[in-house]
C-alpha cells in the first residue's frame, strides 16, 4: 500500500502563535518553526506557552530536521525548551539563525544543537523529503516560505508572508518561483490566515519612512521611538531619517540591542559612521539632536519604554515636551497594558504619536488581495488555511473557495489531528497528543491545569488556613483552632467572622472526633466542607480552605 503524507500541526491553529507543523512521511519527519506563545491574562505567573511535543520526543529518531521561516518568537521562541527532549539539525536563514543562536546561547545549548544556515533558493534533503527555500517579504529580515516534496507531491508552507513590491531591502517575495510551482502541481498549499479578515493589500514597509521623515523634520525636541525589536527594516528606517536630522541615535532594551547586534554583524542594516551613540553619553546633546530607540511597544511591565514613563529606568528621565512614537500596531490583548503606559507618558507632559495619527505601523501580514495572488499563482488541488484563530480559519477558507476550490478540497484543521494527504485524497484521519506546556521560571510543564486553577481561585476569593494541634493518643485538641486567611478579608476588620470560623471548626471536629479521633483526613474533610457552607451562606464567597493538623 502507497505511504501517506501527514501533516500535523502541534499549534499555530485556533490560536495566534506557538506555530509548530510536523510533516511525515514514511519513516521521515520535517518540522516547520517551533513558535512559542504568550499567557492568557488568567494565566497567573506564566511566563511563555509552548507546543507539547510528546509526539515528537515519541518520534525522535524519524526527525530528519527542523526548518524556520523567520526569526519572530512566534516561530523560534520554543525552541530553547523543545531542543532538550528533541536534538534534530535546524535549517534557517541567516538572520533567523543569528537570532536563534542567540537563544540557545542564553540556554547553553548551542554547543549541542547542530545548525545549517541557508538562503533562498537552496534546496536541502531531508530523508525522503526535500525543501526548497523561497524568498517572502514579512516584518523582519531574510523570512522564507518551503516548498516541501515527497513522492506524494509538492506543499507549499507560505510561513508568514506579504507581497511588497518596494521591501526596504532583500526583494519582493518570489511569485515566479510559486507560479513555476504551480504550473508543476502543487499538492496543497498551507497559508497565513492572520489578515484574511482585511480586504485590500498591506502597505509597503517602506512607507513608514515618509512619516518618520513628517515627525523628524522641525522637531526641535528629544524623539523616543518604539517598535518591534526584530523589525531590522523599521529600525533601518528610524535611523536613516534621524541621520538625515543630524541626531544621534541611542538603543535601549535587551532585545533591541539584540537584534541590531545580529543584524549590524551579518549586513542586514547599515548605520552611517558616527550616529549610533551610547545612552550614558546622549544625554549630553541639546534635545534636538537625539533620537532613543526603545523596546515596549506593547506596554511590557519591565520593558524600557514602560521603565521610563514610571520613573524606574536608570538612565531616562521623561521630559515635558518629549516626541514619543509608538510604530507598533497592538497585539490582541495589550490593549490595556499599552494604555498605562501612555497615560503615564502623558502624565508627565510627553507628546505621543501612534499607529492611528499617521501611517507610523505596517503589517507584516497578507491582506486578502495578496491571499489571492498566492492561490492563484499555486493553484494548489488541496488547501490547509494555517496560522490563525477559528474565524480567520473559516475566512480563509471560503476565500479560497470564491476562487474556486471545491469546498471538499478545504481542510480546516485543528492542533493534533493528522491529516492524511494522497495524490488524489486529503483527510483527516485520528489524532496525536497535543496542546499547551507552561514554562514558569525554570519549570517548563510543571504548573498543570491544576495548578493554575487553584491560582484563579487564589487570585479571585483568597485562603483561610485552619491550624490545630491534636493529640496523637486519643485524638483531645491541645491548641487552636486558629485562623489565618490571606487575600480573603482584613482580619483586623472582621475578628467577629473570624471568630465565627473558630466555633464553626470546633463544632465539626466535634462531630468527627467521636468517631475518628486520629482519622485526620477525616476530620480535615469535615472542617473544610462546613466552613465552605458556613462562609458561602454568609459572604456569598468560596476561598480556598486548608485545614493544618498537628499531631503532638
Amino acid at each position: 500500500m502507497a505511504e501517506k503524507l501527514k501533516i500535523i500541526s502541534l499549534g499555530g491553529l485556533n490560536e495566534i502563535g506557538k506555530n509548530l507543523t510536523v510533516y511525515e512521511y514514511g519513516g521521515d519527519i520535517v518540522i516547520v518553526d517551533v513558535g512559542m506563545g504568550f499567557p492568557d491574562d488568567d494565566m497567573y505567573g506564566i511566563d511563555v506557552v509552548i507546543p507539547d511535543v510528546s509526539y515528537l520526543i515519541k518520534n525522535q529518531n524519524k526527525i530528519r530536521g527542523i526548518f524556520l521561516t523567520h526569526g519572530h518568537e512566534d516561530h523560534i521562541g520554543a525552541l530553547p525548551y523543545v531542543l532538550r527532549d528533541v536534538n534534530a539539525p535546524i535549517y534557517a536563514t541567516r538572520m533567523t539563525a543569528g537570532l536563534v543562536r542567540l537563544k540557545l546561547e542564553e540556554h547553553r545549548l548551542l554547543d549541542k544543537t547542530k545548525m545549517i544556515t541557508c538562503e533562498a533558493g537552496d534546496v536541502v534533503k531531508a530523508g525522503k523529503f526535500s525543501v526548497e527555500f523561497i524568498h517572502v517579504n514579512h516584518s523582519i529580515a531574510d523570512a522564507v516560505g518551503f516548498a516541501i516534496k515527497c513522492p506524494v507531491g509538492t506543499v507549499v508552507h507560505t510561513g508568514d508572508f506579504k507581497i511588497d513590491a518596494t521591501p526596504v531591502q532583500g526583494g519582493m517575495i518570489d511569485l515566479a518561483r510559486l507560479g513555476e510551482l504551480g504550473n508543476e502541481g502543487v499538492l496543497a498549499l498551507l497559508a497565513d490566515s492572520t489578515n484574511v479578515e482585511r480586504p485590500g493589500y498591506t502597505k509597503s514597509e517602506s512607507s513608514v519612512g515618509a512619516s518618520f521623515d513628517a515627525l523628524f523634520r522641525g522637531c526641535e525636541e528629544r524623539i523616543i521611538i518604539t517598535t518591534f525589536a526584530s523589525n531590522v527594516d523599521r529600525l533601518q528606517q528610524i535611523i536613516d531619517v534621524a541621520a538625515r536630522y543630524g541626531r544621534k541615535v541611542a538603543v535601549t532594551g535587551r532585545s533591541m540591542e539584540n537584534a541590531m547586534r545580529v543584524s549590524t554583524e551579518l549586513g542586514y542594516m547599515n548605520i552611517p559612521d558616527g550616529v549610533l551613540m551610547d545612552l550614558a553619553h546622549i544625554k549630553s546633546l541639546p534635545k534636538d539632536k537625539v533620537c532613543i530607540i526603545t523596546t515596549g511597544s506593547q506596554g511590557e511591565t519591565m520593558s524600557a519604554l514602560s521603565r521610563m514613563a514610571f520613573s524606574t529606568h536608570k538612565q531616562v528621565d521623561i521630559l515635558p515636551g518629549d516626541r514619543i512614537i509608538i510604530s507598533a500596531s497592538a497585539i490582541p490583548g495589550n490593549e490595556n497594558a499599552i494604555g498605562n503606559v501612555v497615560n503615564e507618558l502623558y502624565r508627565k507632559g510627553a507628546e505621543v504619536v501612534n499607529e492611528r495619527e499617521l501611517s507610523l505601523h505596517v503589517s507584516g501580514h497578507a491582506c486578502q488581495e495578496e491571499l489571492k495572488i498566492v492561490h492563484a499563482l499555486v493553484k494548489p488541488r488541496f488547501f490547509i488555511p494555517v496560522h490563525g484563530e477559528q474565524r480567520m480559519l473559516q475566512i480563509h477558507a471560503k476565500l479560497a473557495q470564491k476562487m474556486g476550490m471545491p469546498a471538499e478540497n478545504v481542510i480546516i484543521s485543528d492542533i493534533g489531528k493528522v491529516i492524511e494527504l494522497t495524490a488524489n485524497t486529503a483527510k483527516i484521519n485520528g489524532t496525536v497528543t497535543a496542546g499547551q506546556v507552561f514554562v514558569d521560571g525554570y519549570g517548563v510543564g510543571d504548573v498543570g491545569s491544576v495548578v493554575l486553577r487553584d491560582r484563579r481561585h487564589l487570585a479571585q476569593d483568597g485562603m483561610i488556613v485552619v491550624v490545630l494541634s491534636m493529640s496523637g493518643e486519643d485524638g483531645a485538641l491541645v491548641s487552636g483552632p486558629d485562623i489565618i486567611t490571606r487575600g480573603f478579608v482584613y482580619v483586623k476588620e472582621s475578628e467577629g467572622l473570624m471568630e465565627e470560623l473558630r466555633q464553626v471548626a470546633l463544632d465539626a471536629l466535634e462531630n468527627v472526633s467521636d468517631r475518628y479521633f486520629t482519622d485526620w483526613s477525616a476530620i480535615k474533610g469535615a472542617i473544610k466542607g462546613d466552613l465552605s457552607n458556613y462562609l458561602y451562606k454568609k459572604t456569598k464567597r468560596s476561598p480556598m480552605i486548608l485545614p493544618v493538623i498537628m499531631e503532638v
